[in-house]
């Protein structure tokens, strides 16, 4: 027996209304080690966000009732979700979208669709080291 310890399987909670891109980024994650959970709209990803209290939440833009900015804003507002590092992933690839997202609203990562695996492991991995060495301080 050993002494290191196990490594630790980062949980990810991927709010997106698009069936087939919750599917794919499943596959994509669940193959590299992450533990997924979905949800299909904001009210559904907030209730999953206090239930799984996740490593980093993916989350779309563009989604029917409350759209991905709502969600963001509750998130930041709440004591328990605003330290949870958020990375977009949507469509929208306007020059102007990316600046507001990381430079006003101060997201972690903006991740475009259609996107590679390898972007959506980058992003994840990035802002998961960011965060645990804020842990660390």
């Amino acid at each position: 027996m050993g002494t290191e310890a196990e490594p630790r399987i980062h949980r990810v909670v991927c709010i997106e209304d698009n069936e087939d891109m919750v599917k794919l980024i499943t596959i994509i994650l669940k193959a590299k080690g992450f533990e997924v959970h979905s949800a299909m709209s904001g009210p559904e990803g907030l209730a999953l966000i206090s239930s799984t209290k996740p490593d980093v939440v993916l989350l779309d833009l563009m989604m029917p009732g409350m759209d991905g900015w709502e969600v963001y804003q509750i998130m930041k507002a709440d004591e328990t979700m605003r330290t949870i590092p958020v990375i977009v992933v949507t469509c929208k690839a306007q020059p102007i979208d990316i600046a507001l997202a990381m430079h006003i609203a101060k997201v972690n990562d903006y991740i475009t669709k259609p996107f590679s695996p390898s972007r959506l492991e980058e992003g994840i991995n990035k802002v998961l080291s960011i965060s645990e060495k804020s842990l660390q301080q």
